[in-house]
């Protein structure tokens, strides 16, 4: 009996997780979770303030039952679960026991983890069906995404290679620098532009590959959108 019990309980999980993610509130929830961290949280903590770690860890829970919601193999699935736990323990790691080679492994992990979320709605946004509000804030949830991705990127250049980017007032602490590179990021995505500007190499062809998502990811994402609101339309 307990073996007949455990995928009928496995089945009724993934359902709700299907549901939760087919529907506005996981998207949602996902939006609102990732305006607050950028928008509030994150220069709240270049002031020294707490308060990321209940965002972070909604941004965690979002994710696995994410890449569990959507269809893909249990490889992809397993992978991606795994980096999420690797990626949030190396973080913690790096607060408990600050050393450059923690925040050097972080930020590359959370760039990688990022993407991967990206790709997690996106699969959400593109399933088939009605062009709904769901799908917008999905759109609006990758792109805000992709900026963290960068300056998670950013901050792996500028931990690794001191003073690729600069700065008018040199970040004291990981936080500062957090902050700065995240409004660095998304002054380079939306072409805002900012007092913060690349040096070397390399993190001048990251600024520049970011410009160029920032420009046609809106344009793609609005034409696939549009396509998909025609195709779905009822035939007269």
């Amino acid at each position: 009996m307990a073996n007949d019990s455990h995928p009928t309980r496995s089945a009724v999980l993934n359902m709700h997780m299907s549901e939760f993610w087919s529907g506005d509130l996981g998207l949602t929830l996902t939006t609102i979770s990732l305006a607050v961290l950028i928008f509030v949280i994150t220069p709240l903590r270049e002031a020294g303030l707490p308060g990321r770690f209940l965002f972070d860890l909604i941004m965690v829970t979002l994710m696995i039952s994410g890449s569990l919601a959507v269809n893909q193999t249990r490889i992809a699935t397993a992978f991606i679960v795994a980096i999420v736990l690797v990626s949030t323990a190396v973080l913690v790691m790096g607060r408990l026991h600050p050393t450059p080679f923690l925040h050097q492994v972080g930020s590359i992990l959370s760039t990688i983890t990022l993407l991967l979320y990206v790709r997690i709605v996106l699969l959400v946004m593109f399933r088939k069906g009605l062009v709904t509000w769901s799908r917008i804030q999905g759109g609006v949830c990758a792109y805000l995404l992709l900026g963290m991705a960068w300056a998670s990127a950013y901050q792996f250049v500028e931990q690794r290679y001191p003073g690729s980017i600069q700065f008018i007032s040199q970040p004291a602490d990981i936080d500062q620098l957090t902050s700065k590179l995240t409004y660095f990021s998304f002054g380079i995505l939306t072409s805002l532009g900012s007092d913060i500007a690349p040096v070397l190499p390399f993190a001048r062809s990251l600024a520049i590959s970011e410009a160029i998502v920032g420009q046609l990811f809106p344009a793609l994402l609005i034409g696939t959108l549009v396509a998909m609101a025609m195709q779905a339309r009822p035939k007269s």
